[in-house]
């Protein structure tokens, strides 16, 4: 889980956190009142975020982080693809490769939604659930295909990722809300085009692994965050009380970026 909140009390050896300070992190069990974090991925709280916005950063936009700067080397002016823009991993994907003056295109099954998106600097929206996106990449791109793809969708769309990518692309398997685990790699197009495939996970990283990674995020991206260049998408807020409606609201797919709960 992730939270956001005011530190309580540090442990043995913590040092330059105090009791009263605006943190945030990943955490285990962040629907609570109080909830323990590991000091070496607590971060300080951008001063222009709200707890809200704090609240629906950690996990989202650490994965960003390592697909699009740490692994991905998204560059200014690049292409990214981003399956399943609406996400809460999809929004942040597409707010910080804008941020580093990416162009980027999305899809998703919702027109609305992609509209929503085109307000938040959404350059293509590729209105689709299914692996067809291919064309509507290469004629967005004079043919070239993308620098780099997020995919959110998993295996039933991987081979269409593979397609869309450009000389020299990467390609990020971070999620797969499509349930399935496995596909097939077109192997002369790897060695025709260079390509560069590799997964996002951060459940099975060490704590070190993961605390080298805010450490990045903290010198590469939170400065955005302060800037103001970058506010986390909240879409819905619901009182700790209303835990359930929360929930139902995440099945219901009707989400734009995050949906937070909030524990007064």
């Amino acid at each position: 889980g992730e939270c956001s909140g005011e530190v309580v009390k540090v442990g043995d050896g913590v040092t330059g956190v105090a009791a009263g300070d605006r943190m945030m992190g990943r955490c285990g069990g962040g629907f609570a009142e109080y909830a323990v974090m590991d000091a070496r991925e607590a971060m300080r709280v951008p001063g222009p975020l709200s707890w809200e916005e704090a609240a629906a950063t950690p996990l989202t936009f650490l994965v960003v982080y390592d697909m699009l700067v740490a692994q991905g080397h998204l560059a200014a002016n690049q292409w990214l693809l981003v399956t399943a823009v609406s996400s809460g991993v999809g929004v942040a994907a597409l707010q910080t490769g804008k941020t580093l003056g990416a162009r980027v295109m999305g899809t998703s099954g919702s027109g609305e939604k992609l509209g929503r998106l085109e307000k938040h600097g959404l350059d293509v929206g590729i209105q689709t659930r299914a692996a067809d996106f291919h064309d509507a990449v290469m004629k967005a791109t004079d043919g070239k295909g993308v620098n780099l793809v997020v995919n959110n969708v998993g295996g039933s769309v991987f081979a269409e990722c593979i397609r869309s990518l450009g000389y020299e692309g990467r390609l990020a398997t971070v999620g797969h809300m499509d349930r399935q685990l496995s596909a097939t790699i077109d192997l002369e197009a790897l060695h025709r085009n260079r390509l560069t495939v590799f997964g996002v996970s951060n459940r099975f990283r060490t704590a070190g692994q993961r605390a080298e990674t805010v450490r990045g995020f903290l010198r590469d991206v939170i400065p955005h965050f302060e800037a103001g260049k970058i506010h986390p998408i909240v879409d819905k807020t619901f009182d700790f009380g209303d835990l359930g409606s929360a929930i139902k609201f995440m099945e219901s797919d009707g989400q734009v970026g995050k949906i937070v709960v909030r524990v007064n």
